[in-house]
């Protein structure tokens, strides 16, 4: 995916060429316009139309359109914007927009388009770029397969190093991140790696395979995309590798696609964290799709909430005996669910970024565990010296509500610990395991636990 030093405008700048271009839209200053588009960067560009209502998006869209900045600018865009703009296009138009578009990029757009548009513009391609794209669409979007380009540079292990410069110099221009050079032997098997610096450090003479480093570190074609990230951030790679099951290079993932991986995994861990979902354009939808991306977190926080009313509840007769407890059931409940998110989140976080794997299992349960007791006793203490001083009967008040908050705060952290690794060991996104889920969970539990110890230590 060639994005050139990319990056995103904020702050001033962004505001001023937000500002520009629609001060010139409103003139109508059609020209000013396609001057000021083909000096901005693309993705300054796809930044200002997150901005824009609908209607302007498309005029001012129309105008790029007629600019060579159409291929860039829509592999920028947000998915759901980018759909909204090109869904409506001539499917001959969008042929000839995909074609000038890198392969991967080309098939991100297919991919997010309908299936009845896209065969459309499939049909409009040049047979050669058609099935290039093709290939790739076979691949589940979440894989290495689904992110890789297959516009690499490679080199036969035969080739000296004059041969190699000078077919890097012929083919360096369609080739992605020539600044890894794969070996490879017969037909395209990958058996080496050399970097641009390399390869210009040796005699000319010199054969590659007596060059190369044959130590390459790469993936398969369904290694999961969030499995490559962690593989290129260990080893600090520009570019890595994709091989298919007999090791034949067919693909390489480039740091710009890890960085967007990267962040897409980020932001579904903290949507799923936060019960919203994990749909990463979820602002981008409309109105319906956010509902019901949403409604079954919140269902499961009501769930929680009905259970919950259930236990208190059943303990009406205790409660109106000693109306008391009820003013502490807010902040049990509440220090229960704040120390499970944490360990929860610790934990998720840890799955994903591989600081914590199922190998640490027990040891990581008794850390976060020990943390759920000493922080739990430390604010027992000071909530059952609190409730000693508010309620002066019953006289053993302070000491229910001190045993009930260090008792619930470990078994949260306890909790929070151990059902993120759980989902994990069975391969269930350990996310889910956070927000509405846990704290529901750990609300129904804490409000048992606190009664329970209130009938018994209060005889009640």
């Amino acid at each position: 995916m060639a994005k050139a030093s990319k990056r995103e405008m904020i702050g001033f700048e962004g505001k001023v060429l937000l500002d520009t271009l629609r001060r010139l839209h409103r003139r109508g200053a059609t020209g000013n316009i396609q001057k000021l588009i083909e000096k901005t960067h693309p993705a300054d560009l796809a930044w200002v139309f997150r901005s824009l209502p609908i209607g302007d998006q498309k005029s001012i869209f129309e105008i790029i359109a007629h600019t060579d900045l159409t291929a860039d600018f829509l592999s920028e865009l947000d998915e759901a914007i980018m759909v909204e703009l090109v869904e409506d296009l001539p499917p001959s138009y969008m042929a000839d927009v995909v074609t000038n578009m890198a392969s991967d990029d080309a098939a991100d757009l297919l991919e997010a388009l309908p299936n009845d548009i896209a065969v459309e513009i499939r049909t409009h391609m040049e047979t050669d770029d058609r099935n290039e794209v093709e290939e790739l669409l076979k691949y589940d979007p979440e894989t290495a397969g689904g992110i890789m380009s297959p516009d690499f540079m490679y080199l036969d292990e035969a080739l000296t190093v004059e041969e190699a410069i000078q077919k890097v110099q012929k083919r360096s221009e369609d080739k992605e991140m020539v600044f890894y050079l794969y070996i490879t032997h017969g037909e395209g098997q990958l058996v080496g790696v050399l970097s641009l610096r390399e390869l210009l450090m040796h005699p000319m003479h010199r054969q590659l395979k007596n060059i190369m480093n044959s130590n390459v570190i790469s993936v398969t074609t369904d290694t999961d995309q969030e499995e490559v990230a962690h593989i290129v951030s260990q080893y600090n790679l520009l570019a890595l590798p994709v091989v298919d099951a007999t090791f034949h290079l067919v693909g390489i993932i480039t740091v710009d696609d890890i960085i967007d991986v990267i962040r897409e995994e980020a932001t579904e861990d903290f949507l799923q964290m936060a019960g919203a979902g994990k749909d990463n354009e979820i602002l981008l939808k409309p109105l319906h799709q956010k509902i019901l991306l949403r409604a079954p977190w919140l269902f499961a926080s009501w769930v929680g909430g009905v259970c919950a009313m259930f236990i208190v509840n059943s303990f009406q007769p205790e409660l109106q005996k000693v109306l008391a407890l009820a003013s502490f059931m807010p902040i049990i409940a509440g220090m229960g669910g704040n120390i499970a998110t944490q360990s929860s989140t610790i934990v998720v976080r840890g799955l994903a970024t591989g600081r914590v794997n199922m190998n640490h299992f027990f040891q990581i349960i008794g850390k976060e565990s020990l943390v759920g007791i000493v922080l739990g006793v430390l604010f027992g203490l000071l909530l059952g010296l609190l409730a000693s001083f508010q309620y002066a009967n019953p006289a053993y008040l302070g000491l229910v509500v001190g045993i009930s908050v260090s008792a619930v705060m470990f078994m949260a952290a306890t909790v929070g610990t151990i059902v993120p690794m759980l989902l994990k060991r069975f391969n269930v996104d350990a996310a889910i395991a956070t927000g509405p889920f846990i704290t529901s969970t750990i609300d129904v539990l804490g409000i048992t636990l606190f009664f329970g110890v209130a009938k018994y230590l209060l005889h009640i």
